[in-house]
């Protein structure tokens, strides 16, 4: 009975003289771009959940006295904050169907809060009358904080897109 050598110097372990390279398991590609993937949407997803916090502080600083806040703003503060924790569910945990109600409710969202800038008359007046620009600063900073959401949606919901394609089984050829 012959035993084998231990390898002492080389690095190779015992027992292999280096030709079962083929036999060995390769990760696919795949699992590391639904790494990449979370680990992205994990960005995205805190600043978002950023821009909303400074977004919904600049909207209570904005509510002039003795009214009440906007309801489409509530409306919009409300699914955004739901869908952030429904992606981060879905992102933790890999579910495909959180990811999707995610897309859809955030960019939800973000129609209502393009709809309640647009509905506001605001924009056209500063650019008619100028000088009104210094009197409604957080105005502004609201339609900036839109403008930087709706961005940050296009490029969260084609990361999202790209996570779920990788997460979801390669079809089989029949």
């Amino acid at each position: 009975m012959q035993h084998r050598k231990p390898a002492v110097g080389n690095g190779r372990p015992s027992g292999t003289d280096g030709s079962d390279f083929s036999y060995r398991m390769v990760v696919d590609s795949r699992y590391t771009k639904v790494a990449k993937g979370k680990s992205r949407l994990s960005a995205l997803i805190f600043t978002q959940a950023i821009v909303q916090l400074v977004g919904v502080v600049s909207l209570l600083l904005s509510i002039p006295k003795g009214e009440g806040p906007n309801t489409l703003a509530i409306s919009s503060t409300a699914i955004s904050f739901l869908s952030l924790l429904v992606g981060e569910l879905g992102r933790r945990r890999s579910r495909v169907n959180f990811l999707r109600f995610y897309m859809f409710a955030s960019s939800i969202a973000v129609t209502i809060s393009i709809a309640r800038v647009g509905s506001s008359n605001f924009l056209a007046e500063v650019i008619r009358d100028q000088s009104r620009w210094e009197t409604k600063k957080f105005e502004l900073f609201n339609i900036a904080g839109v403008l930087l959401g709706l961005l940050l949606q296009i490029y969260t919901v084609s990361t999202t897109i790209s996570l779920i394609h990788n997460m979801s089984p390669p079809k089989r050829a029949s």
